[in-house]
This record gives C-alpha cells, structure tokens and sequence, in this order.
C-alpha cells in the first residue's frame, strides 16, 4: 500500500489530497479571499490563513477519500518554492502530522511537482519530454528525463508570465487575480487589434518586463487620447495582450523542440489554464507534429493532488526528508 497525504501552502491556497497508490482520492483547496482588496499576495495574511485553514482542509481530504489517518503511509509536503511564511505553516503541520503517525516524511519542489502532476491520469508523457511550466512566479521550459531527473534549459530573466498577466490586468483596472479576467474578455476580442513586442532574447530564455512597460505606456498614452479607451477596447486589449505572451511561450517551445529533437511536449503551471494558451498548443500539435500533454484544469493551478503524485513517487524511491527539514523560498529544479 503507498498511501499518501499531500499538503501544499506555497502561496495563497490551502490544499490536500489523499493518493492511493497514483490514484488521487481527494484534492481539496481552500482560497484566500482577503487578498482581492490588496491587489495582490500579501505575504502575512497569507500565513495566517494559512494557519486557520490547514486542520479543517486535512480532515475534510481525509474524510472525502474515505480513509482513516492510519491508512496513510507517509505525508508529502511542498518545501519550496514559495512565500516562506506560508510555506512554514505546511511543512511544521506536515512534520508534526508525520511524526505523530510515525510514518515516513517526504519533501516535494512545487516546480517538480507542477510537471509531475501529468502523471495523475491518462494519457500521460514517456520519457523524455518537454515541459513548458508557466506561473505567477516562475517561467521555465524543463527537459524532462524521469520522474526526478529535470534539466531547466530556458527561464525567464526577470518576470514570469503569470505576472505580466496580472499586472496588465491591474493597469486595465481590473480586480485581482487578474489573470483568468484577461483570458476571459480576450475570447471576445480580436488579438490582432493591437501590436506588442516581442522581447529579443538569445537562447531559450524569457523576458516579460518590457512587453509590461510597453503594455502601461500604451495604456496611459490611449487614455489620454480618450478617457473612455479602456471601456470601449477592453476585449480587443486583453485578446491582443493575450495573444504576445502566449506567442513568446511557443515560440520558445518550439526552439526547444527543435533543438532537441522531442516531439512530446507538455504545460503545467497555472497559466497552462489559460485558453490561448492550450488553443496555441492545439495548434502547435497539428502544424508540428507533436503529441501534446496538458493536465486537467484542477491540476493546473497550485493543488495538493500535484503533491501527493510527487510524493508518490519518491514513496517508491525511499525518498524521504528528516524531522530537521525546513522550507526554501528559493528551491531549483
């Protein structure tokens, strides 16, 4: 039996999962609502929440799986990446959990896991792939050669390109998290309506901060043209704003699988949610010729069930951490 508790507090979401031998039985995530008047992450708030939310979230994973606490064979836990207050409150619940079960302790990378969560259902990726793992926080594309065997050939040099979708977002003036907002006006508008550049960078690494101050230039210069800009072009905006980021994605990816020669190819990380993005990757299959993977929407964004299919698998391996484990804000592939 290898049943596993998973437990992720990387940033704003309280999330558990309960996997029974790579079968998830329960993924739950509690939000944070208190962000939404800050416009963004706040850091304690956060931990706090994370801390109020945390034993509930447990009980109700464990209660939805069907299982009793002394079914589980060991607790998975996100050490890193992450905000490190909110990260504190996973891994000291997942130690104290662990040892009061007396079963094994594993660590997981959030960035691992996010790959690793194409291996919860079916069809999934053989060895090698490609992983262009997108979030509000990191921008990668990763060769993946096993489970745990993860070469990062691109990365973004300053922003990811969850960020530049969230700070366009609050430029427009809307509410936070922008993000899923852009993606859902751009359906309505036309991504050709207005151009932006597409940063010039060698090799397969990303750039979004100059396409962000070109987005706020162009903004504030229209507005003062017509103050009723953004109200009459909004969808037009985010459709075309839209589109650059999600075309400096693949053109990237495709680089990359060319340079390597692999034509199985996969996106994980919360902006793989977006709708450009996964039409881009449809039609990059078609005119490419690659077999593309893409995690179902509940497995995109930061969740435990990623965790616990991580954690899974280093079960197997043996891979466990010590009681002396502690979290890492910064945390490489």
């Amino acid at each position: 039996m290898g049943v596993i508790l998973g437990i992720e507090s990387s940033c704003d979401e309280t999330s558990v999962a309960v996997c029974d031998n790579g079968r998830i039985l329960s993924n739950i995530i509690a939000g944070q609502q208190v962000h939404q008047a800050y416009g963004g992450v706040v850091p304690e708030l956060a931990s706090r929440a994370h801390q109020q939310n945390i034993i509930p979230t447990v009980h109700q994973a464990i209660k939805i799986a069907k299982i009793s606490k002394k079914d589980i064979n060991a607790v998975a836990f996100t050490r890193g990446p992450g905000l490190l207050g909110a990260l504190l409150v996973g891994t000291s619940f997942a130690k104290s959990f662990a040892l009061g079960l007396r079963v094994p302790l594993i660590e997981v990378n959030h960035m691992q896991a996010h790959i690793l969560a194409h291996f919860i259902d079916q069809p999934q990726p053989s060895f090698p792939f490609l992983c262009l793992t997108v979030s509000g926080g990191h921008t990668q594309i990763v060769l993946v050669n096993d489970y745990f065997d993860m070469q990062v050939l691109g990365q973004t040099l300053d922003d990811a390109a969850g960020e530049a979708f969230d700070k366009t977002a609050k430029v427009l003036g809307l509410p936070y998290p922008g993000g899923p907002l852009i993606d859902r006006y751009a359906r309505e508008g036309d991504p050709n309506a207005f151009s932006f550049p597409e940063p010039s960078i060698a090799g397969l690494d990303f750039s979004f901060s100059g396409l962000k101050t070109a987005i706020l230039y162009f903004v504030r210069d229209r507005v003062k043209e017509n103050p009723d800009f953004l109200k009459e072009r909004l969808a037009d905006i985010c459709a075309s704003v839209q589109h650059r980021i999600v075309s400096i994605l693949l053109n990237k990816l495709t680089e990359a699988a060319k340079r390597t020669g692999i034509r199985q190819v996969a996106i994980a990380g919360g902006v793989s949610a977006n709708s450009g993005l996964r039409a881009a990757m449809e039609t990059a299959r078609r005119e490419q010729g690659w077999e593309v993977f893409i995690p179902k929407m509940e497995y995109c964004t930061d969740n435990a069930a990623m965790i616990a299919i991580a954690g899974y698998y280093k079960y197997l391996a043996g891979d466990f951490a010590g009681q002396d484990v502690s979290p890492l804000a910064r945390w490489s592939i």
